[in-house]
This record gives C-alpha cells, sequence and structure tokens, in this order.
C-alpha cells in the first residue's frame, strides 16, 4: 500500500483487533482516517455471543486510543430487508445460505461503502478482512490473504473492479499472530479479543434453535437411502447436506458401525435422507450447477475454461472446468468427485491466488 497523505478512509470499526489494527495502519501510512460503527441485527445476544453493544464500546476506546472520530449507523433495518428475508427464505426451500456473502455484498460494499464516499466525502473506505487488492495494467484485482488459514476472499468474490478502487485491506499482507503483536504492541485493549465466528446473530452452533423462532417446526421421516424409515425429524430445513451431528439417530447402527450423514432432503415429501460413511457415494458428487454469477473482471474470462475452486470456506482449491449452461447458470464440473456439495453456499473461482468470481449453488451433480 503506498502511502497517500491527506487522502480520506472510513474504516469500518467492529471492535475487533483486525479492524483496530487496520485504522492503526492507515494512521501510520498518513492517511486521513476515521472510523464507522455499524449495528446491522437489532437485538443483542443475551447470550453474550453477539453483544453490539460491547463491541460498540470497545469500538469507541481504540478510536480514542488512536485519536479517530467515530461515526456511528445502524443498518438494522437494511440487514433485514436486503440478507436477512433472503437468509429465511433460502432456509424455507430447503437450501443453506451464507448470510456474511450477502452482508458484504448489500451492506459493507454497497451502503456502508456509498455512505463513506458520498456523504462523509471519503475518498476510500477500509475494512480488517484478509485479502488483498492489487492494481495490474490499469485493472483492480482481488487476491487472497497472505495467511491462508486467515483468507477471507471467499466472502468478498461479489465486489467488482469498481468498488476494488474505492476499498483497502490494510491487514491482507500479514498474518493473524503478527495483527495480534501490532495490537499489544500499540496496547490495544481488545489484543486478545476473540474472532468471532459462525452467523453474528446466531452464533456458532446454535442455528436450530434460532430458525426454530421463524420456521416452524413440522415433524417428518428420517429414512435411509434404501427407504428404512429409522428417526424422525423436527423440520427438514434446520439440516443441512453432509450434517452429522444432532440427527437422533446415533444408537442405530444400520449395517456398518459408522455414524449417519445427510445425504437428501426431499421438501415436497418432508423427507430427510441419510446413509452411513461421510465419503459414502451418496454424498459425493462429480459436480455442481451454479446461479447469480459474479465476475470481478468479466471481460477477461471466455467459457470454457478451467481454475481453481472452493465449495465453503476453509475449504482446499478443487480444480474445475467450468463451462455454460445458459445466460443464467454455469455447470461446474470437478476434476474428481467431491463431498457434500450444499446447495446455497456459495462456490468461488481462483486462478493461482487471484479471485476470479463465484456464484451461489444451485444444484449439485450427484456421483451416482
Amino acid at each position: 500500500m503506498k502511502i497517500k497523505k491527506n487522502k480520506k478512509v472510513i474504516v469500518a470499526m467492529s471492535g475487533g483487533v483486525d479492524s483496530s489494527v487496520s485504522a492503526w495502519i492507515l494512521k501510520k501510512r498518513q492517511y486521513q482516517v476515521e472510523g464507522l460503527f455499524m449495528k446491522n441485527w437489532e437485538e443483542d445476544d443475551k447470550e453474550g455471543y453477539c453483544n453490539s453493544t460491547k463491541d460498540l464500546f470497545d469500538a469507541e476506546k481504540v478510536c480514542k486510543k488512536l485519536n479517530i472520530y467515530l461515526h456511528k449507523i445502524n443498518f438494522s433495518s437494511e440487514y433485514w430487508e436486503y440478507v436477512f428475508k433472503n437468509f429465511l427464505s433460502e432456509y424455507k426451500k430447503g437450501k443453506t445460505p451464507n448470510p456474511d456473502i450477502l452482508c458484504n455484498k448489500e451492506i459493507k460494499f454497497n451502503m456502508f461503502l456509498n455512505y463513506s464516499i458520498q456523504e462523509l466525502k471519503a475518498d476510500y473506505i477500509a475494512t480488517g478482512h484478509y485479502a488483498r487488492i492489487k492494481k495490474i495494467n490499469g485493472k483492480y484485482l482481488l487476491f487472497k490473504g497472505i495467511d491462508l488459514n486467515k483468507d477471507q476472499s471467499y466472502f468478498l468474490y461479489t465486489l467488482n473492479k469498481i468498488q476494488l478502487k474505492r476499498i483497502l485491506f490494510p491487514i491482507g499482507h500479514l498474518k493473524k499472530n503478527k495483527v495480534r503483536d501490532i495490537a499489544k504492541k500499540i496496547n490495544l485493549n481488545i489484543a486478545e479479543k476473540k474472532d468471532s465466528t459462525g452467523i453474528c446473530f446466531i452464533g456458532p452452533k446454535k442455528i436450530k434453535k434460532f430458525l426454530s423462532l421463524y420456521i416452524p417446526e413440522k415433524k417428518g421421516d428420517i429414512i435411509t437411502v434404501s427407504g428404512e424409515v429409522i428417526g424422525k425429524h423436527n423440520g427438514i430445513f434446520y439440516y443441512t447436506l453432509g450434517q452429522r451431528q444432532g440427527l437422533g439417530i446415533g444408537g442405530i447402527k444400520g449395517k456398518y458401525n459408522i455414524p449417519w450423514y445427510v445425504v437428501e432432503k426431499n421438501i415436497q415429501k418432508n423427507i430427510l435422507i441419510v446413509a452411513q460413511g461421510s465419503y459414502n457415494k451418496h454424498l459425493m458428487s462429480i459436480g455442481l450447477i451454479a446461479k447469480n454469477i459474479s465476475w470481478i473482471n468479466n471481460e477477461e474470462l471466455c467459457l470454457p475454461f478451467s481454475c481453481m475452486t472452493k465449495i465453503r470456506y476453509r475449504q482446499k482449491d478443487i480444480m474445475c472446468k467450468i463451462e455454460s449452461v445458459n445466460n443464467k447458470y454455469i455447470r461446474i464440473l470437478f476434476d474428481s468427485p467431491v463431498i457434500a456439495v450444499t446447495p446455497g453456499q456459495s462456490v468461488v473461482f481462483y486462478l493461482s491466488e487471484k479471485c476470479i468470481g463465484g456464484g451461489i449453488i444451485e444444484s449439485r451433480l450427484p456421483l451416482l
């Protein structure tokens, strides 16, 4: 990152270590830095997992320490309208959506970006994402973060070249332990604060309980791939492909003394279909169909072509071939079968460390 003295940047301050160190780096590089705290969910988690009051307190403390002004804005109604409604709608269809990706698209890099540029007269916005932006031959490109264990480019594939021109990722070239070391060195009180994982308004392991507040329970059969009824589920929407925990059939040994996994959901008949073993043939796919495709620099691409892909965060890259189906869908064919391709999740494409785009998984192409 070149020093751009007196250029104004608004940093999305979450009260966490990544955004705090990002703000410090930008100040050190002589930007005119201000912070902005976004409240995206109206109710605090009473169990303390997602506590916007505490996060705001931490953000205020950091900004005071760094001597930067903190703006505050409430995007809760926009989050509900553009992220959460979609989240519920997809679950009701039996899909497993990723609201973090939609939040980045609709809130952080749309509303926050536009508000900062138009209302706060900023030149740039910055976030604490572990990703990098490079300008090569006049084009702004998205790359994986240096720390591949923390790389967040998977969540950023909906960005386009116009947005990338206005975004800074100050810690994308650092590893997480280095970020924490910086926070300790400059005596930030949040240096040891835990990273948030999972979906903020739910917490890491409470998805079933949370969804039951919005989607009524509807009991149905759990059956094996051969059609044998071996249990009951409380609602097909609460389960996801490849799920092992929480099925309530652990004591049923079946043919093999190995765990059961969800391999299919029949929405029409309200039936959950399971098979044994994480690598059983019913859970494997040779490819998938994707929709809502976003290409970061689409003029470079000519289908079909081969690249690397991820079908979930922190998964190892998979070699694949991408083909056009029509102007709405593309087909992704894997070099070798892949486990638990999950409709509703995102598939993201890479050429080496460069993220070139992605889409939403519409359906899987089963091995059978």
